[in-house]
């Protein structure tokens, strides 16, 4: 197969599991999680790693910010071979009992965005796959850590999240906003593949306190900053039994 146009990847080159945060300076903070690692490839916002944990081979792939550049990462990932995804990003909190710095892993995401809707009509489910939201419910027990587990919000204009889009998700009862679960979850079950996500609050819209998206971990408040840290931990926890 040809070299991925974005990605700058070949079949062959990569692993069977992929991590992939929004942020590529997030890719980096992972690889040091690991205990081995090695640059594969790096294109505009696409950063590409191959690492080792414990005895687990995984790649460490950037998507970028929003659905768009996440479902190109995720279509050429797809291509070279890669089977199973874990989103590990940020999310803005939309209940008031979540705490800045909690950890959610999604159990569906709604389509509040434009790019699965070419893919197909949004009344088909964005969900992830059991298994993987099992492993990551599973290994954040293991790891004595409490996660927040239920549907979240993917959303496509950042600076468009009125009060009204905000009181309405929260009516709905879901529990965060983010802008990449949604394509992913949806890609990967139309490929046949699996997905999951683990994202840390920086924010609650809902309290009116920072929100955010997948920035620079240095710009994130500090309990967030730390508890990055504990879902990545978690998330390559979870690729040991996948």
């Amino acid at each position: 197969m040809a070299t991925q146009p974005h990605l700058l990847v070949e079949e062959g080159d990569l692993t069977d599991i992929a991590l992939i945060p929004g942020d590529p300076g997030r890719v980096d903070r992972i690889a040091d999680h690991c205990d081995e690692s090695e640059t594969v490839a790096q294109n505009r916002e696409y950063k590409v790693v191959n690492a080792t944990y414990g005895d687990r081979e995984l790649t460490i792939c950037s998507t970028g910010i929003g659905c768009p550049s996440a479902a190109i990462a995720l279509e050429e990932l797809a291509n070279v071979g890669v089977e199973t995804f874990i989103r590990v990003g940020t999310t803005g909190a939309l209940q008031s009992d979540i705490e800045i710095g909690d950890m959610i892993v999604a159990t569906g995401a709604a389509k509040n965005e434009g790019t699965s809707k070419r893919y197909e009509d949004v009344e088909y489910p964005a969900v992830p796959d059991y298994e993987v939201l099992s492993s990551l419910v599973d290994s954040a027990e293991a790891n004595d850590e409490e996660v927040h587990v239920g549907p979240i919000a993917s959303d496509d204009a950042y600076y468009a999240e009125t009060d009204e889009h905000v009181t309405d998700w929260e009516d709905a009862g879901l529990l965060s906003v983010e802008m990449e679960a949604a394509a992913v979850f949806t890609l990967a079950r139309r490929r046949g593949l699996s997905a999951g996500a683990i994202c840390t609050v920086d924010g609650n819209l809902v309290e009116g306190t920072q929100k955010g998206t997948d920035t620079e971990d240095d710009e994130l408040p500090e309990k967030a900053k730390n508890n990055v840290g504990r879902a990545i931990d978690i998330a390559l926890e979870a690729t040991t039994q996948l």
